[in-house]
């Protein structure tokens, strides 16, 4: 008579074959989304050898694969077993967050201010755990503040482009955008060593836009970009 029940070891295989199932089925499904983000990020990237009248077009094409994403994501979210989310979590994490950052960035585009919850949960289809609460599967606020620390980093770049491109007022509006993002960021106690660390180089980011707005100044650009703004705004009052 055997001592082991070997049940016991064919009910285990049993749970760890279904495990790696969903396991794979959700790893695949991160593959398909991860392709979407892709293809936005390349769309994006467009608005750093493009002139700002370029931008609304290509905010319109990038919003375009968000539908995909959307999709990609609901399938996501029927994969996960329910209230599994934080078991599996870190398979789709990142991301997660680069969505959240195409759609920060590709908001801030469009109207030069920082995306609002609503605003996010609509482009994304997915709810925001704002008050950690939600056990179904949802966008953490981790996710939302990394995307914000990456859509700075983001600025930092367009805003040299901006100047290459002879687009001297966008780093100006850059420049204030960015400086009240991290006044925000001062407010949070940031328990996250990874966000806390990521937030130290938002300074990084500022230092460095602070430098094209100043020598974008000492060349007298600004003044010029005014004056500019102001005679266009005459001409067509008077139009």
């Amino acid at each position: 008579m055997t001592t082991v029940d070997l049940n016991f070891f064919d009910k285990i295989q049993t749970s760890m074959d279904s495990e790696a199932k969903i396991k794979d089925e959700i790893r695949q499904a991160v593959r398909d989304f991860d392709r979407t983000c892709r293809a936005i990020t390349a769309v994006l990237n467009q608005v750093h050898a493009s002139s700002s009248s370029e931008t609304p077009a290509i905010c319109d094409n990038a919003l375009h694969y968000f539908v995909d994403a959307r999709g990609h994501l609901t399938k996501l979210a029927s994969l996960v077993p329910e209230k599994q989310f934080y078991k599996y979590n870190d398979l789709w994490n990142r991301t997660v967050q680069q969505a959240c950052f195409l759609a920060t960035f590709t908001t801030y585009l469009q109207y030069e201010r920082l995306i609002t919850i609503a605003e996010l949960e609509e482009i994304l289809g997915v709810k925001v755990n704002i008050n950690n609460d939600l056990q179904y599967f949802h966008i953490s606020i981790e996710d939302v503040l990394h995307s914000f620390v990456s859509m700075t980093n983001e600025l930092s770049r367009l805003a040299v482009n901006s100047v290459t491109a002879g687009d001297y007022s966008r780093p100006l509006r850059i420049s204030k955008f960015v400086k009240d993002l991290g006044s925000g960021f001062q407010l949070l106690n940031l328990k996250n060593d990874l966000l806390r660390k990521r937030f130290d180089g938002i300074k990084y980011d500022i230092k460095k836009i602070e430098e094209v707005v100043y020598d974008i100044s000492l060349r007298g650009l600004t003044t010029n970009t005014v004056s500019s703004a102001a005679t266009a705004m005459v001409t067509d009052q008077s139009a």
